[in-house]
């Protein structure tokens, strides 16, 4: 779905790609090593031109790092962008905007049709801002953040799949997930920030640290309910400002300990069925527990 140069796909490549093939690794030929490519660099606000343009850019940054105050109409929970997409927007391996912007237009498998951006930003409020009806396509709002998210890759090549892109995958262990061991690695490295109920923490009537599960973190539908995306933002990202600290099998372990939790429901939930909307949109959709039963409980019920 996507024109790829060769040296972006050999930049994202899986260190261990050129592996895969061979059982014996005493095999392997010695390689010339070459140092990873280094992230792309944004520009800076200091480079922001003092016009109608820059005025706008700054409001798409406001918007982004404080969506719930500026935007409450269409969020309905206690996120803001800024909590998946870390350092404003910029920091690669956290879905930065720069990687983004100019992958689209793009199909997705989500909604199956070729999205623009736009509509891939109304994705974000309906199900990670569990905002319900999102901003209209050519809203103030997602117009700001439209060129917030331009400027960020204004210096970045149109159509290329830039090393940091995305959440970089983190393979599911042999052994899978244990939620035992999730819950352990939770208390030990997440709870100090979001809550030892995952509830998050506030200053007043603010989040100044995001819910992880409950009535105010992201809902079923959103990519991060997916064990395998929530393991790939934390293996590269958390605990905030250790990211990699954590090994795979800990990612994984914590990723499905967060989304064993109840959380608001998918807004495309058909009939009032939990089983049908696993069919339709869960099935396939990566690795995660909707509409599967957990020690005796019916994930995917949502709040009520």
């Amino acid at each position: 779905m996507k024109a790829f140069m060769l040296l972006g796909m050999l930049a994202v490549l899986p260190a261990h790609a050129a592996t895969i093939a061979m059982e014996d690794q005493s095999q392997l030929q010695p390689t010339t090593a070459h140092p990873p490519a280094a992230p792309f660099q944004p520009p800076q606000e200091s480079e922001l031109p003092d016009n109608a343009y820059g005025k706008l850019v700054r409001q798409g940054y406001a918007l982004f790092v404080d969506t719930q105050r500026l935007a409450p109409q269409f969020v309905g929970n206690g996120l803001n962008c800024s909590n998946c997409h870390l350092d404003q927007g910029r920091l690669a391996n956290s879905a930065p905007l720069w990687g983004a912007y100019p992958m689209y237009p793009a199909y997705r498998k989500k909604n199956d049709k070729v999205n623009t951006f736009a509509e891939r930003l109304q994705g974000c409020f309906q199900f990670s801002m569990n905002g319900g009806t999102p901003p209209a396509a050519d809203s103030p709002e997602i117009t700001a953040l439209s060129v917030y998210a331009y400027w960020l890759a204004s210096k970045a090549p149109l159509g290329v799949e830039l090393p940091g892109r995305g959440y970089p995958d983190v393979a599911q262990p042999a052994k899978g997930y244990d939620l035992a061991q999730g819950a352990q690695v939770y208390k030990g490295q997440c709870a100090v920030c979001h809550g030892a109920e995952g509830q998050g923490q506030k200053v007043g009537d603010s989040y100044v640290m995001p819910p992880l599960w409950g009535k105010d973190s992201y809902n079923w539908g959103a990519g991060m309910h997916r064990i395998n995306t929530a393991a790939s933002f934390i293996k590269h990202n958390m605990p905030l400002g250790k990211g990699g600290s954590l090994s795979d099998q800990q990612a994984w372990d914590v990723a499905a300990y967060v989304n064993s939790h109840e959380r608001p429901q998918d807004p495309r939930l058909i009939e009032g069925s939990v089983e049908k909307t696993r069919v339709k949109f869960h099935a396939n959709d990566g690795v995660n527990l909707y509409g599967q039963t957990v020690d005796g409980v019916l994930i995917g019920q949502g709040i009520r």
